[in-house]
């Protein structure tokens, strides 16, 4: 017998704010967290802009010594970890450990790494590569290290994905507790790829906006959307089964009631143009919850601001939908926080959940030009105050991977 999985904590590092408070605060207002990379110099590269974070210090939320055994990306999965666990008011004393686990995936790891010593390697020899090399920039180490940190010592695993690595973590770790191999979940996803190559490789894959002015880059669903932007960041919430939730007098913000994970098997970057691969994962989240698409109140979009993404999840959401999928207000998260790619879908859950909690819907930032193609109601200008009860949310990888949650008001 399935259990039932609730959400009682959330952490996050975002481009727009480095807690969950703030980077909420700054959805709401519409904030766009995009500028000029400065991480290095862009003169060469067609992308000038990214979505940076801003004034993280790992030494805030971790000893200094651990911190320099990370790379950023898992500096930022410990971070929002630990926003997470104290957002939900675990305490580890008082826990089995092997019935805690941590489901954070990573889609790329660090390339930064990568570059600093392959750099050294072609001008110094290879005596002079860090024998940290390898545990610091494999992407299952920010699962590691969270692990480490906090003393979790149940189920450990590290979901990649590509996009969408952020929901099929959080989907898994709902698994895993519906089913009684943990009790409670750190889960979501982490990335930090605005460097160099990896620039130059969404760049040359085409899948980058080249656009210099930030209001009008991250445009999803917009007609003259051109490609998506690049962030970095980390979310992570805390998942129990419903009976520990209880057993603890925790404060519960929402409950996980349905997930969808399929696969397109059509193309390595593109969406199923149908977005009948989309559609099933809804449908199938939706299914499981015992939801009809009339009860949908707001659908969280992979809206990543490509040609190809934003025309093809319209497909799939009024596919999966039907004729209701008019009257649902659809809007991007990205449009202000740039793809976080593996990280993205774990932030957008969690604007998600803080959209159930203050009945808010946050708008698709700049949308300002309509597609003919895109004629849904992506919220664009300004937010809406609605009573929401019921969320989608979606997110789409390359290689075909598509991910739907489904999660709700506690009742």
């Amino acid at each position: 017998m399935k259990r039932r999985v609730v959400v009682t904590g959330m952490g996050a590092i975002t481009p727009v704010g480095n807690s969950v408070p703030e980077y909420w605060a700054s959805l709401k207002a519409g904030k766009v967290g995009i500028g000029p990379i400065t991480y290095f110099d862009t003169a060469d590269y067609k992308a000038k802009l990214a979505a940076q974070v801003k004034d993280f210090n790992a030494k805030d939320h971790m000893d200094p010594k651990a911190a320099r055994r990370m790379e950023l990306f898992s500096q930022y999965a410990v971070a929002a970890a630990g926003e997470a666990l104290a957002d939900a008011g675990i305490d580890m004393n008082t826990e089995d450990a092997y019935r805690v686990g941590v489901s954070i995936g990573c889609g790329v790891g660090s390339l930064q790494r990568m570059e600093s010593e392959e750099h050294k390697l072609v001008t110094r020899g290879p005596s002079k590569i860090s024998p940290l090399m390898v545990p610091m920039l494999i992407s299952n180490m920010a699962a590691g290290n969270v692990s480490i940190q906090y003393g979790l010592k149940g189920k450990c695993i590290n979901i990649v994905t590509a996009c969408a690595t952020g929901t099929h973590s959080i989907g898994e770790a709902y698994r895993s507790i519906q089913y009684g191999d943990a009790d409670v979940m750190l889960a979501g996803g982490t990335e930090s790829s605005i460097c160099p190559i990896g620039i130059a490789g969404f760049s040359a894959l085409t899948a980058l906006t080249f656009s210099e002015d930030p209001l009008r880059a991250s445009i999803p669903f917009d007609k003259e959307r051109s490609g998506f932007v690049m962030g970095e960041g980390a979310g992570v919430v805390v998942l129990e089964s419903l009976e520990h939730a209880l057993a603890r007098g925790a404060h519960i913000l929402a409950e996980v009631a349905g997930y969808g994970a399929t696969s397109d098997a059509f193309h390595i970057t593109s969406p199923a143009e149908d977005g009948e691969g989309a559609a099933k994962a809804m449908t199938d989240a939706m299914a499981e919850a015992g939801v009809t698409p009339k009860e949908v109140s707001y659908i969280n979009a992979h809206g990543t601001g490509t040609h190809h993404n934003d025309l093809f999840e319209t497909r799939a959401i009024k596919l999966a939908l039907g004729d209701a999928a008019y009257d649902v207000p659809v809007s991007s998260t990205k449009s202000m926080i740039g793809h976080l790619l593996g990280a993205a879908g774990a932030v957008e859950f969690i604007a998600c959940v803080k959209s159930i909690e203050d009945g808010f819907i946050h708008p698709t930032a700049g949308l300002a030009v309509a597609d003919e193609e895109c004629d849904l109601n992506y919220v664009p200008g300004t937010g809406i105050e609605a009573d929401v009860d019921v969320v989608l949310t979606n997110s789409l990888g390359f290689g075909g991977h598509n991910g739907t949650l489904l999660v709700r008001k506690y009742k």
